[in-house]
């Protein structure tokens, strides 16, 4: 007798805390809702039971608790078969069953407190009063298991499907509940007279434990943080338990005592615990915003950027294709195509075809740096004798150091060995890096020099020129370097962009370029790095 009272009490308590903790930690969603009912429905139909078996001394209240705990059972197949198909996410699928299994329980609820489902009680096995069923109590016999081994079965199939953590959420869940269940549907054997006794009750909170377990470890129905109130819910079903069978009146006033003074400290604990939940899942929830906000911007970022490549490519094309034109007709117009032109003619046209040349030069190189930065292949590299490409640039570049009056010198060492690269890419690097010295170098020269440490080819152009700060040379292979005054006033119509297309030529053959300067006036030292191959 004691260990039905125990074990009912203990299932209606625990199913009744798990149910409220689960609900209340998100009201909105439907799988804790019904969880909740689920969990409601079985608590009712435990206390019920316990109830029936302390005050159900007179045959009359024992019948009216009799009819009352299984008209609470009658949704718990309908409740859990619910929970189980919105838990595997099959609820569209399964949705007209669970309307039947409601339908059914209303039938047999409206039935339930007529002898059309419990007749009578009378003792049976331990327990001194058990029904006597009519004919609607086997309908939902068969409801009962009917639900509960198909809901079985989805599970199973379920698990078998799953990956992760949702693998695992099912496991516990189904495991909890065929344990819990398997104990439960003993209450059914006393009425069809099989010789075994509703010993199983015990069992049902196994579904409690293996439901609680899935919470707190593997994140079920999103509910992250509960121990704390399960934990202080655990201790005051105990102190219950423990006071409710005092021996004596004195003892069960002071283990009251006890329970009282626990109970209002452990409501206490359990808000601040919920107010430090709320204050973590509202950090939680910002923090979530942030991150989705910073990927949007990181696509958008990303569009724009191929966007912007996009433009520029086209917008090179484009020039490319009318300068082009204008360079044809003006060598045409030096030629004599269209008549013989003065000598004052010639040379302002000689002045346009030169600007010309350059401006197609500049829309190539961009249109390289463009290629490059979209992953494109344009290199068409080739074995290269690096000398023959700097002296190429000494030859062309000499005429323009002897009018500024300065020097220019390549000290080449012997017997260098050959280098795989895009001739004439590299040759607009290295050409860039020189002419710049040159540019903004006004006593002294440039020098250039070509080792070969480590299996790598180092290029060294060093000037006597304006040098550069600090601040300078952060940001001088960028497309965001701009000139200083001192640069402007030596050389008025620079660009400002040659190194950074250097230093996109250089990194797409896998090298490197940087520059040392020990300040303004003390001229620079260019680095060029290339592997052999």
């Amino acid at each position: 007798m004691i260990f039905f009272l125990v074990t009912a009490l203990i299932n209606a308590i625990t199913s009744i805390i798990l149910g409220f903790f689960v609900y209340f930690k998100n009201k909105k969603a439907d799988l804790n809702k019904i969880f909740a009912l689920f969990c409601l429905s079985t608590a009712i139909w435990s206390g019920f039971y316990f109830a029936g078996l302390i005050f159900g001394t007179a045959k009359s209240i024992a019948l009216l608790f009799m009819k009352a705990l299984n008209v609470a059972a009658i949704f718990i197949p309908a409740t859990y078969f619910h929970f189980v198909i919105i838990f595997l996410d099959i609820y569209q699928k399964k949705k007209k069953l669970v309307i039947l299994g409601y339908l059914i329980s209303v039938f047999l609820f409206i039935s339930g407190f007529t002898s059309l489902f419990v007749k009578d009680i009378e003792p049976n096995f331990l327990i001194p009063w058990y029904p006597k069923v009519g004919i609607t109590y086997h309908l939902f016999a068969l409801m009962f298991f009917s639900f509960v081994i198909y809901s079985w079965y989805l599970m199973f199939k379920a698990v078998k499907k799953a990956t992760g953590i949702t693998k695992l959420q099912i496991k516990y869940v189904l495991l909890g509940t065929l344990i819990g269940f398997i104990g439960g549907s003993t209450n059914f054997f006393p009425v069809y007279n099989i010789p075994i006794p509703p010993l199983g009750n015990a069992l049902i909170v196994i579904y409690v434990i293996f439901i609680t377990y899935a919470i707190l470890k593997h994140h079920l129905m999103n509910i992250r943080v509960i121990a704390t109130e399960l934990f202080t819910g655990l201790i005051i079903v105990t102190l219950l338990i423990y006071t409710v069978f005092s021996p004596s009146l004195q003892e069960f006033l002071i283990r009251g005592s006890i329970f009282l003074a626990v109970t209002i400290f452990g409501i206490f604990l359990i808000r601040g615990t919920l107010r430090e939940i709320e204050s973590l899942e509202r950090v939680a929830v910002q923090e979530r915003a942030l991150r989705q906000r910073a990927e949007k911007l990181a696509k958008e970022f990303e569009r724009l950027d191929r966007a912007k490549t996009q433009f520029v490519l086209a917008t090179q094309h484009h020039l490319r294709t009318p300068l082009s034109i204008v360079k044809g007709y003006s060598s045409m117009l030096l030629e004599g195509s269209y008549g013989k032109l003065e000598e004052k003619v010639q040379k302002v046209i000689l002045g346009i075809n030169e600007a010309i040349e350059r401006l197609i030069k500049l829309v190539n190189e961009f249109l390289d740096i463009s290629q490059l930065q979209v992953g494109r292949e344009i290199l068409k590299k080739e074995e290269t004798q690096i000398e023959k490409i700097i002296e190429e640039i000494v030859g062309e570049l000499k005429p323009v150091a002897k009018e500024k009056g300065i020097y220019l010198k390549f000290e080449a060492p012997k017997d260098l060995p050959k280098i795989i690269l895009d001739q004439s890419k590299i040759k607009t690097a290295i050409f860039n890096v020189i002419d710049n010295g040159i540019k903004y170098t006004s006593q002294g020269g440039v020098t250039i020099k070509c080792q070969f440490p480590n299996e790598k080819c180092l290029i060294i152009v060093a000037d006597t020129g304006i040098g550069l700060s600090q601040e300078e040379n952060k940001t001088l292979f960028t497309k965001y370097f701009e000139r200083g005054k001192e640069a402007e006033k030596v050389y008025t119509t620079g660009r400002g962009i040659g190194l950074y297309i250097t230093k996109n030529i250089v990194e797409a053959h896998q090298g490197k370029i940087w520059a040392e300067s020990e300040g303004k006036g003390k001229g620079s030292t260019f680095y060029i790095e290339l592997p052999l191959e």
